[in-house]
């Protein structure tokens, strides 16, 4: 099942083209591999109301899944999760919960993610840290039970007790 994805970087300096954007790169590498098609990929600044724009538009493209990089710490500049539950219709927290229990047991500093992730329309969207180390950990770990809950949400399959 190949679902149709996005990936929003939320960076001060990407969005100045001072910084490469490593976690969108490796958050793309690992979609693909899990077979995703990437259509979308995006940089803003840390701004709440650029970043909820963006959002809204890439669900209005009906796209299953969108992830952001970035802006989900303690810095006065992050507002990843505040942008995203502007724009969510109804929030999905065991995945972010998922990915800080996983971290946990790499890093106690998982403790001070704010990662959100919800549903607007027939989209996912799921905040994913900054760092491309942290995407590969985070997204490694819930990207393979996604596809139930996405086949769901779109219609493709019914849910099932096991």
């Amino acid at each position: 099942m190949m679902f149709q994805a996005a990936i929003l970087t939320a960076s001060d300096k990407g969005a100045r083209g001072e910084r490469e954007d490593l976690s969108g790169n490796r958050a793309e590498a690992l979609l693909e591999a899990a077979g995703y098609e990437v259509c979308r990929r995006g940089i803003v600044p840390d701004d709440r109301e650029q970043i909820a724009a963006q959002l809204c538009e890439f669900a209005a493209l009906d796209l299953a899944l969108v992830l952001t990089t970035g802006g989900t710490g303690f810095s006065p500049r992050d507002c990843t999760p505040e942008a995203t539950l502007a724009v969510i219709e109804r929030q999905v927290p065991g995945i972010p919960e998922a990915m800080r229990s996983f971290s946990l047991q790499i890093t106690k500093r998982a403790m001070l993610s704010r990662a959100v992730a919800g549903i607007r329309g027939r989209t996912l969207i799921l905040n994913l840290p900054g760092s491309p180390k942290a995407v590969e950990e985070c997204l490694g770990f819930v990207l393979p039970e996604l596809e139930h809950g996405l086949k769901i949400l779109r219609g493709q399959a019914q849910e099932c007790a096991r």
